[in-house]
């Protein structure tokens, strides 16, 4: 109890001189290793894609800590605002390795360990790096998914620290960023749809920068320093494997219900919800695309399925007004068989499908109603 209760005391020292700048000058020992830290997949929306952090471990020392990149605060003054926005401040932490074992072991989430092989130099001009990030206003940085995150922010400091841009992708580079992520949503079929609806143009470039905690690990393996292996061997820290939630409702079983039962209703009224709220997450598209600082977001394409002009549509169908509810099933019609033409080679492209079909059914039966007689003269 007291060996226990004296490390946590050293910790607490070590965590509180790193903000007063003493722990940058504090000499690593012959022993000390610098390694990554992969963690496992979660079944929350910010744990499906895993995590990286940066282990040090100095027994000569006696002290054990992990450097984190994704901490982000829920008590922010307008979080989901700010987050939706893009100007969320995300921060860099340190926490005691065994608290943060103790955490992935009750998230049942698996860890992997790859050391880096470097010289006692460099390990020391990381370690100085780590503790001034903490120590300053560098400490905090703007969320991107893709290009500021918990991993790509490891692959810069260690960059940085080693002088040279050492790690780099290795392999899935002839994917684009959508088609990397896809697999990621086993049992969140709900969660894979949104994204593939709500990113634009960005995540359909080639995916060449690294982004994911697994691309690092797997790029880490392959990579070379002074022809020399960058890292040892990968060590299991803790193994567990990920339960793929069963849901009632997420599923592509509900997805196909509900639209199947828009499409054999024929029902005026479901049909004008319907395209009601694909109007709706279209304007939210549009608003967010103007408003919000994420790259990911922008030029989204898919708008051209949530059409903002089906808002039209519905209120010339309430208004009784024939001609231009024609008009606009027809505008529509044309915009969904682009788009249907534009997402042929897109990763998203089945995930959408059943909602192009359902589209295309409900713009043509609306057409059909409100389309004129063409008067016969005699």
């Amino acid at each position: 109890m007291k060996t226990v209760l004296f490390k946590k005391i050293l910790f607490i020292l070590f965590f509180l001189a790193s903000f007063i700048g003493f722990s940058q000058s504090l000499p690593l020992s012959k022993d000390a290793k610098i390694s990554v830290l992969t963690c496992g997949l979660g079944n929350e929306s910010y744990s499906l894609f895993g995590h990286t952090g940066i282990r040090v471990s100095d027994p000569g020392n006696n002290f054990d800590v992990v450097y984190n990149y994704g901490t982000f605060d829920f008590r922010t003054p307008n979080f989901v605002m700010k987050f939706a926005k893009g100007d969320l401040q995300y921060f860099a932490t340190v926490h005691s390795f065994a608290d943060f074992l103790n955490e992935y072991t009750y998230e049942k989430r698996s860890i992997f360990e790859q050391e880096l092989l470097i010289s006692p130099e460099l390990k020391q001009k990381l370690f100085d790096k780590l503790n001034a990030v903490l120590a300053s206003d560098e400490r905090y940085y703007t969320y991107k998914f893709i290009d500021k995150n918990c991993t790509s922010m490891v692959v810069d400091v260690i960059n940085k620290s080693i002088g040279q841009e050492i790690i780099t992708k290795k392999g899935d580079t002839d994917k684009t960023y959508r088609s990397i992520l896809f697999p990621y949503f086993d049992g969140h079929f709900y969660d894979q749809l949104g994204t593939s609806i709500i990113f634009g143009t960005k995540v359909d470039q080639m995916g060449t920068r690294i982004f994911l905690p697994f691309e690092l690990k797997n790029s880490l393996e392959k990579t070379t320093f002074n022809n020399q292996p960058f890292v040892g061997k990968s060590k299991t820290l803790l193994e567990f494997t990920k339960e793929t939630p069963k849901s009632f409702w997420n599923n592509i079983y509900t997805y196909l219900f509900i639209l199947g039962f828009v499409v054999l209703a024929r029902n005026k009224t479901v049909d004008k919800i319907y395209l009601l709220i694909l109007s709706l997450i279209g304007i939210f598209f549009v608003a967010m695309g103007f408003y919000s600082f994420h790259q990911e977001l922008a030029m989204n394409y898919n708008v051209l399925l949530f059409s903002p002009f089906l808002l039209l549509l519905v209120l010339f169908s309430i208004f009784k007004n024939k001609l231009w509810t024609y008009r606009f099933s027809l505008i529509n019609f044309v915009l969904l068989v682009i788009y249907f033409l534009f997402l042929i080679n897109k990763a998203h492209f089945f995930i959408t499908l059943p909602l192009i079909i359902t589209s295309g059914v409900v713009l043509v039966r609306t057409g059909i109603r409100n389309k004129r007689p063409i008067p016969i003269i005699i």
